[in-house]
């Protein structure tokens, strides 16, 4: 384990570091280790046929395309999911309605455990394919919505992953997100709009690179790198440096609070908190870390109770 997390450690720090400089093509990569699944239990009536070559040409779009332009070894790669649930399809006119759970995960040093960088759920992943289609990716010139999608997650998952390895680290990835966002809005789907909703595709990528959000990218490399990744040395000192790191959540949330990613953060952590903090540390700590979080996201209050117990 300690020897795939420093090769995980050493491959991203090196990207970090030639990331604002390295064009995302000038090498071959497969950065991604990407599970995808197709839920179909709300269609019925329709051959399997068109579901299972979509899962297969996504995966293969997902996992076998380069990125970054770097090389991976199969243990480095980022782990994620893609969980697509179709509520409608339409034979005449082969078109999809459906929602994606997305999440990616990396590994915390010294440990079996792997935390969760990212999860979100797309509401608006709607799109057309036909069985035998091939998925292709023409940043220059967007006319796929299905392949917009996939490649506006992947570099978001890319991007998250390398802020949580070095500070700021995933800038470049994030920014073609956003590129993204503006080139595939005059396709006519849902999702790519600017200040449409304040959760979809557009606003993610957006506050994520707004300055006022800095601290929020920040929180990213203090909360694993200087946080979870010394747990297994120090776990005194290490809860200290996750609690430090959530000031900066707090800070985000007050320098722009129309933002969704603090409340979007608190949503998928919320477990992996409180397991840090229940019962241990001062109870001044977790009064101040309460405030924090309930602040941000009262919905999750039940959860946010237990840190002071």
């Amino acid at each position: 384990m300690k020897q795939h997390w420093t090769a995980y450690l050493r491959r991203w720090t090196f990207i970090a570091l030639l990331a604002a400089s390295l064009p995302a093509t000038s090498l071959q990569a497969q950065e991604l280790k990407a599970k995808v699944i197709i839920n179909r239990s709300q269609v019925s009536n329709t051959k399997s046929n068109v579901f299972e070559a979509l899962e297969k040409a996504i995966t293969e779009f997902l996992n076998e395309r380069a990125w970054t332009g770097m090389k991976f070894r199969e243990n480095e790669k980022i782990q994620c999911s893609f969980n697509i649930t179709v509520s409608t399809y339409s034979e005449t006119d082969n078109s999809f309605k459906a929602t994606l759970l997305v999440a990616s995960s990396r590994p915390v040093y010294g440990s079996a455990y792997s935390s969760t960088v990212w999860n979100s759920n797309d509401k608006d992943f709607n799109f057309n394919f036909q069985e035998f289609d091939r998925l292709e990716w023409h940043p220059e010139q967007i006319d796929n919505n299905l392949c917009a999608m996939l490649a506006y997650w992947a570099y978001i998952i890319i991007g998250m992953d390398m802020d949580s390895m070095a500070p700021l680290g995933g800038t470049t990835y994030i920014q073609q997100a956003l590129d993204i966002c503006s080139n595939a809005e005059n396709l006519g789907y849902a999702g790519w709009k600017a200040f449409d909703d304040s959760k979809n595709r557009f606003a993610i990528a957006n506050d994520y690179l707004d300055g006022a959000m800095e601290p929020f990218r920040q929180l990213q490399y203090a909360y694993y790198r200087k946080g979870l990744d010394h747990m297994s040395e120090d776990t005194e000192a290490a809860r200290s440096a996750v609690a430090e790191a959530l000031q900066l959540l707090k800070k985000a949330h007050e320098d722009k609070s129309l933002s969704s990613l603090p409340q979007m953060f608190t949503d998928f952590k919320r477990d992996e908190i409180v397991s840090i903090f229940s019962g241990k540390g001062s109870s001044e700590e977790r009064e101040k870390l309460y405030d924090i979080l309930f602040r941000i996201n009262p919905s999750q209050n039940n959860y946010w109770e237990k840190l002071k117990q």
